[in-house]
C-alpha cells in the first residue's frame, strides 16, 4: 500500500518546527515534507517548493496538505494547485501536533487523502483544552453518552493489546503513537508508588487521549482484575509500568503477559546506559533474565515505526558496564 503523502504549509518555521515534533512523539515518517514561507519570500517561491515536495513522494496522486492558516498565503498556493486535483487531493488547516499525529496513524489504515482528512478534523478540535477545567465548554449530552458507552464494561475476557516498561509512564509517545497503533479503550497504570501519589495519578488520568479512559492501579489490584475481569470485560488495555520489578510482580501473580514492550528506563545512582533510552541496575537485569524464564518476550521500541531492538545485546552490553564499575 502506497501511503498518503502530507505537506506541512506555514508561515516561517513553524511546518519544520511542528515536522520535528511529530518525529519525536512519532517515528521518522516517509512521505512527508515541510514547506515554509520566509518573510524574503513571495508567493511564487512557496509554489515552486510544493511542486517540488509533491514531486518527491511515491504517491502523487494522494496528498494532505495540512496547513497554518486559512486564506494565508502557503493555504492560497495549496488551495491553487489543490483546484486540478480535488477529486483526490486534500486541505486541512489549523495545524496542531495532535491533528499530525492524527493524520500519521491514520496512513497505516487509511489509503485516501479525503479519508484522513475528514478523520482528523475532530482529534485536532480536541488537542485544544483548558485549565482551569471550568473554562471548558461543556461536553454535548449526546457525545458524552457515546464516551461513556464506549468505555462501558461488556461480557466476554479483556484483551490486553501492549504491556509496557516506561518510566515516564503515560506521555506523548504513548497517548499518541501507541494508542493509534494498539487502539485500546483503557490504559492502565500498574504501580504502587503512583496509585499513592495523588498529584501523579490525577495528571495521568487528565493525560490519558479523547475517547479513552485511564486508570492507575496497584500491582495487586491488577493481579485481582486479572483474575476476574467482570468490569473490564471486553475491554482492550494498554497496560504502563514503571518497573520491570513491577511488570515481573504482575507477571507472577498471574497476569497473563506474554510480551512486553520496553521503552524507556530512566537512569539514576546505580545504573549504567548501554544506549539513550535505557538504564539499567544489576537488579534490572537480573529481573528481565526471571521474565524471559516466565515465558515472557520483550520488543524493544520506543515508538511503533521503530525497529525492534534485541533485550539481550543490550543488556550483555549494560552487564559489562556494570562489572567495570566493580
Amino acid at each position: 500500500m502506497k501511503m498518503v503523502g502530507i505537506i506541512l504549509a506555514s508561515h516561517g518555521e513553524f511546518a519544520n518546527g511542528i515536522l520535528q515534533s511529530g518525529s519525536m512523539i512519532f517515528g521518522e515518517q516517509e512521505n512527508v515534507k515541510a514547506v515554509i514561507l520566509k518573510p524574503s519570500e513571495g508567493p511564487d517561491d512557496i509554489k515552486a517548493k510544493l511542486q517540488e515536495a509533491i514531486a518527491s513522494f511515491d504517491n502523487q496522486d494522494e496528498v494532505l496538505f495540512l496547513v497554518d492558516l486559512w486564506g494565508g498565503t502557503p493555504f492560497n498556493q495549496v488551495n491553487n494547485l489543490f483546484e486540478e486535483h480535488k477529486d483526490k487531493w486534500a486541505i486541512v488547516s489549523g495545524l496542531n501536533l495532535p491533528m499530525l499525529i492524527e493524520a500519521y496513524g491514520s496512513r497505516m489504515t487509511m489509503e485516501s487523502a479525503h479519508e484522513i482528512a475528514a478523520h482528523i478534523l475532530e482529534t485536532a478540535k480536541d488537542g485544544v483544552k483548558i485549565r482551569p477545567e471550568e473554562l471548558q465548554p461543556k461536553e454535548a449530552p449526546k457525545a458524552a453518552a457515546a464516551a461513556s458507552s464506549a468505555n462501558a464494561g461488556q461480557p466476554g475476557k479483556m484483551e490486553y493489546g501492549l504491556a509496557r516498561i516506561d518510566s515516564r509512564l503515560l506521555h506523548g509517545q504513548v497517548a499518541t503513537a501507541w494508542s493509534k497503533s494498539i487502539n485500546p479503550t483503557r490504559i492502565i497504570v500498574v504501580s504502587d508508588a503512583v496509585a499513592k501519589d495523588e498529584l501523579r495519578t490525577n495528571l495521568i488520568k487528565q493525560a490519558a487521549p479523547a475517547g479513552i479512559k485511564a486508570h492507575v492501579v496497584p500491582v495487586e489490584q491488577m493481579i485481582k482484575i486479572a483474575k476476574d475481569d467482570k468490569h473490564f470485560g471486553g475491554q482492550k488495555a494498554l497496560l504502563l509500568f514503571e518497573t520491570p520489578q513491577d511488570a515481573l510482580r504482575a507477571v507472577e501473580g498471574g497476569v497473563p503477559l506474554k510480551e512486553i514492550n520496553v521503552g524507556s528506563m530512566s537512569h539514576s545512582a546505580g545504573k549504567v546506559q548501554p544506549n539513550q533510552v535505557l538504564a539499567f541496575s544489576q537488579d534490572d537485569i537480573d529481573t528481565f533474565h526471571k521474565l524471559a524464564e516466565d515465558g515472557v518476550q520483550f520488543d524493544v521500541r520506543k515508538v511503533p515505526s521503530d525497529g525492534r531492538g534485541n533485550l539481550d545485546d543490550i543488556m550483555k552490553k549494560a552487564q559489562e558496564m556494570l562489572n567495570e564499575q566493580k
